[in-house]
């Protein structure tokens, strides 16, 4: 947010604009343009997954996220934006899954779930085969579910 003066003491905000935000950048020419075949195939399976969950197609969010569904969010300070309800991004060191609130509300899930490295609304993974499906599944539709009650509409 950007404070400008001015003249006759009138006080203007600025909403910096939101960066990451749907394209029309094709999900499968993205996908297919991953040159690891392990993780090109690892980042199909996940998009058949998250529109599982979601009942959403695959949109590209950025040049690098594949995102599902879509809500708006407020926050109290008044800023708002939109974000997709989960998604994924093959990044150089792994892929990158995003379920916003529900990782950190369900550790005895994490703790089944394998081999990965987890922040609040991220989880870190080099392959699927590490992990237990299912339980990326239980928490990614946790996480779906918590979103749509949080920012209905």
């Amino acid at each position: 947010m950007y404070y400008i003066y001015i003249p006759k003491c009138v006080a203007v905000y600025f909403m910096a604009e939101q960066k990451t935000k749907p394209t029309e950048q094709s999900v499968e020419d993205f996908l297919d343009a991953i040159t690891n075949e392990q993780v090109r195939d690892d980042c199909y399976a996940l998009a058949k997954m998250m529109k599982k969950v979601t009942g959403a197609k695959p949109k590209m969010w950025g040049p690098s996220i594949v995102g599902f569904g879509k809500y708006h969010y407020k926050y109290e300070s008044g800023h708002e934006g939109d974000s997709c309800l989960t998604g994924f991004s093959p990044r150089k060191q792994n892929i990158t899954v995003y379920a916003m609130p529900a990782f950190a509300d369900h550790p005895k899930l994490l703790e089944k779930l394998g081999k990965h490295k987890a922040t609040k609304g991220c989880i870190y993974i080099k392959k699927l085969s590490d992990i237990d499906l299912s339980v990326l599944e239980s928490l990614i539709s946790h996480s779906v579910d918590t979103l749509k009650k949080k920012y209905p509409g």
